[in-house]
């Protein structure tokens, strides 16, 4: 029912009229009186180290796919949705950062993740390495690797984690661990026969071997993990989830054949044996799924309990708490590239109930928080829509070219572009409300691309301050590493009036929930 009222402009239908309080000029003025207030508190620094880091990443989460997913979350509540919040809203710095990559006006993935892991830029396709390394060619890769915050967190001698609704081995994940001269090399069997011959690992390797002691690892994409053609333990009779890898290697025993003797490590894949586990015996947890972005039929209302049955698997909303009133994973992906509007604006608002979980886990006194994306999309929304329209409707207007609807929610390009008898689609004749709806496209490609803008970066908590104004992308992890005392950059560590840092430290990596990009 909820989808039925939010995803169509039924007739007789007009907006709710704006509330009393809002025709009222002091109740705009009490507001901005109250947010000058909350500013001026801002004036104390919180310059304390950082205990905990949390990255929440969102896949090609623009600044429009930001206030679209707003204004749902207000309406999944029956509000009319504009003056709702987002969890990240409430944070009380902002900044944008620049996504361009080394030779790319408008990014990827690949190249906008180990910018904000790795803290320096780099080519387009490549991961974890400089910009010395040209895609595809495996020989330029040795001496130009370059390591993630995740690392040096590791190296600090803290906890780490890296938990994702796309595959482990997907480009935005993978910077924190791998290095590589392809994005795509998920496993050796889809690495070239050259790139083998001259030593480079593929992904999944890397995950198990690079760093083999990351706490915590959940995600998707474990076919890449496993001798090719063998058969997947939850569709054992499907050929596409069959495993991938040439070399016959089984990781998921190498990653557990790898720990300490005496530590506890555990293998689960499916969510009953997640929350089956006492994790306060457990030192390393390994968690795969088949590649979790397919689409489901339904998305989830807001407040339905998780998961629901034809919901989007999702392990950070699956996560218990971990141990000290933190969580015990850390990292969010997101995105939306080949996703419907509907699904990949449901998406947003789950991820920012994640934020929100993890806020009330934490304290903002020890523990830094970070929101952001690693690029947008061409996803754009408007149309003159009246105060409350529901945000995957009809705008109020038709076209004064071709006379026919359209919805207010619109790509710049993708494969929503589509003529029917030499004009564009009739909106009205179609399900415009179904969770698999492709909005419309001006230009028609098979997937839609990347946008080239800048995004934002919410900032809570230690040091937060720093993320301020239009930053180089790859500033983030620098201020990040400075706020926690970790990396190369720790001379102030020491300076008087800063508590010193806990012994441990959670590094929640998040990122990225949504497509593939």
């Amino acid at each position: 029912q909820k989808l039925v009222l939010l995803g169509a402009m039924q007739p007789g239908f007009s907006p709710p009229c704006p509330a009393d309080r809002e025709k009222d000029p002091e109740y705009w003025r009490g507001q901005a009186q109250e947010t000058l207030r909350a500013a001026l508190r801002l004036q104390h620094l919180n310059q304390n180290v950082a205990k905990n880091l949390i990255l929440f990443l969102g896949d090609g989460m623009g600044v429009s796919t930001v206030t679209a997913a707003r204004i749902l979350k207000g309406q999944l509540q029956n509000h009319k949705g504009e003056e709702s919040l987002l969890e990240m809203d409430k944070f009380p710095y902002v900044a944008l950062a620049k996504t361009y990559n080394t030779n790319a006006q408008v990014p990827d993935s690949a190249g906008t993740a180990t910018a904000y892991l790795c803290g320096v830029k780099a080519n387009e396709g490549t991961v974890g390495v400089s910009a010395g390394v040209t895609r595809d060619r495996c020989n330029t890769t040795k001496g130009q690797e370059v390591t993630s915050i995740l690392r040096w967190a590791k190296d600090g001698g803290k906890a780490v984690g890296i938990v994702t609704t796309t595959r482990v081995t997907h480009a935005t994940p993978s910077a924190a661990y791998a290095h590589s001269a392809n994005r795509d090399w998920y496993s050796d069997g889809e690495m070239p026969p050259d790139a083998l011959e001259g030593g480079c690992k593929d992904i999944a390797r890397q995950l198990v071997e690079n760093i083999p002691d990351i706490e915590v690892i959940l995600g998707g994409g474990r076919k890449y993990m496993f001798p090719k053609n063998a058969s997947d333990v939850e569709y054992p009779h499907e050929d596409k989830h069959r495993g991938t890898r040439l070399d016959r290697r089984d990781l998921v025993q190498a990653w557990h054949d790898a720990k300490p003797p005496g530590k506890v490590a555990k293998y689960v894949w499916h969510r009953r044996d997640l929350l089956a586990l006492n994790l306060s015996r457990v030192d390393f947890l390994l968690g795969e799924s088949r590649h979790p972005r397919v689409p489901r039929p339904q998305p989830c209302a807001l407040g339905d309990p998780w998961p629901v049955p034809g919901c989007w698997d999702s392990w950070s909303s699956q996560l218990p708490p971990g141990d000290a009133g933190t969580p015990k994973g850390c990292c969010y992906l997101q995105g939306c590239p080949t996703l419907g509007m509907l699904q990949a604006l449901h998406e947003a608002v789950e991820l920012d109930r994640a934020i929100g979980l993890a806020a009330r886990l934490t304290s903002p006194q020890d523990t830094l928080s970070v929101v952001t994306a690693d690029h947008s999309h061409v996803f754009t929304f408007g149309g003159y829509t009246p105060r409350g329209n529901p945000i995957f409707g009809l705008a109020p207007m038709q076209s004064d070219v071709d006379r026919k609807p359209f919805t207010s929610i619109l790509y710049g390009n993708g494969p929503g572009y589509k003529i029917v008898a030499g004009e564009r689609e009739n909106v009205s004749a179609v399900d415009f409300a179904h969770a698999n709806y492709q909005a419309q496209s001006a230009v028609p490609l098979r997937q839609e691309t990347h946008g080239g803008e800048d995004v934002a970066v919410f900032a809570r908590g230690p040091m937060a301050h720093l993320l301020h104004g239009v930053h180089e992308q790859n500033y983030i992890p620098h201020a990040m590493a400075y706020a926690a005392c970790i990396g190369s950059n720790r001379a102030h560590c020491n300076a008087a009036g800063r508590p010193a840092a806990a012994a441990s430290v959670l590094l929640p990596f998040l990122a990225l929930l949504f497509l593939l990009c």
